[in-house]
């Protein structure tokens, strides 16, 4: 059974192939290869060389994360070159993560759960934590929930 997000990587990488797009094509392929390489490592595993839609969002963020620490060597040395080139493969490395949610509406599901948890102090901040990443799954970065509840805890 093949799921719907690598299906859709395997089309854009068609995609990009027949339009010339080098960039497009490189980090996709990239993506591509991490997912092959991943399904060869689940054969070993319970998985039996599936991997689900969470699976591959965890590799894309993998991904995410490398470029990102890329970017800032690149800043430190100044290199405008290096600079331009990882954010443009990081533009295209989001296209594939849920739409994210805005500060705002995270700010509403952690008060919903301090109201639910109690939560009082930031001794509490793993409860709301805890709870907040489970309503928002991969629609928040986990750093911007915790800044959002160590401010609503303070």
């Amino acid at each position: 059974m093949e799921n719907v997000l690598k299906a859709k990587i395997l089309q854009d990488l068609k995609d990009s192939m027949r339009a010339g797009d080098t960039r497009k094509r490189a980090v996709v392929g990239l993506i591509n290869a991490a997912i092959k390489n991943e399904e060869i490592n689940a054969r070993v595993d319970a998985r039996a060389g599936v991997l689900s839609d969470g699976d591959i969002l965890g590799l894309i963020r993998r991904e995410i994360k490398q470029h990102e620490e890329s970017l800032l060597e690149a800043k430190n040395a100044n290199r405008a070159d290096l600079i331009e080139e990882q954010e443009g493969e990081l533009v295209i490395l989001r296209t594939y993560l849920p739409q994210q949610l805005s500060r705002e509406a995270i700010i509403e599901i952690a008060r919903g759960v301090i109201a639910t948890s109690g939560a009082k102090t930031v001794k509490d901040q793993g409860i709301v934590m805890k709870g907040v990443l489970a309503q928002t799954k991969d629609q928040a970065d986990g750093k911007l929930v915790s800044e959002v509840v160590k401010s609503l805890l303070i």
